[in-house]
């Protein structure tokens, strides 16, 4: 029996990221830096790795996404995707953090501390099990632990392989991961009078 396929993407950050594995052995992978854009780029670029690798969507056996935290649109954007993918295909959908991505492959005990925006981090420490979820920080206020570590494996490729461990046993349904409320607040207008 071929090994499974498994497609990992991911778009929380300031780039659309994604990794084409069959197994072990990476077949493709691709990130693109941008800060606007991912919705438009993200199906187009998971078109062309498959067509790149001879393979298309019924080849897939799991689909592992990004689920942040990070940019609040480019999380909805991959975890809706992925969803709806999963559904379509009839194959489990997995939900990978950012620091879990990040910590891949790593020696335990370890820190992983990625930047967000305005002197923010999102710090997690891995032990022999890891800690109960990622943490929001100012630059330079993290509390004492072990020393931060780079990652080793880039983000999809780390998606992708993790989603490949979880596919028998894949969890809830991927749904973002927000360490603090949106920017954005409701309109205070009234509403507009629709007439009959």
């Amino acid at each position: 029996m071929p090994d499974p396929v498994a497609l990992g993407f991911d778009t929380s950050a300031a780039h659309c990221a994604a990794a084409l594995l069959r197994g072990d052995t990476v077949l493709a992978q691709v990130s693109e830096e941008m800060t606007k854009g991912q919705a438009e780029r993200l199906f187009p670029l998971l078109e062309e790795m498959l067509s790149g690798a001879g393979l298309d969507w019924r080849d897939l056996h799991v689909i592992g996404v990004g689920i942040g935290p990070g940019n609040f649109t480019g999380i909805r954007i991959a975890v809706a995707a992925a969803r709806g993918l999963a559904l379509s295909l009839g194959i489990p959908a997995v939900g990978v953090t950012a620091t879990e991505a990040a910590a891949l492959d790593l020696p335990r005990p370890c820190r992983v501390v990625l930047p967000l925006r305005a002197d923010q981090v999102v710090w997690q420490d891995f032990g022999p099990v890891a800690g109960d979820r990622p943490q929001q920080a100012a630059t330079g206020s993290l509390p004492p632990g072990p020393a931060p570590a780079a990652p080793v494996v880039p983000t999809a490729v780390a998606i992708a392989r993790i989603a490949l461990t979880r596919r028998t046993a894949p969890g809830p349904r991927p749904a973002p991961l927000y360490l603090r409320p949106a920017d954005a607040a409701p309109a205070r207008d009234a509403a507009p009078l629709i007439l009959p």
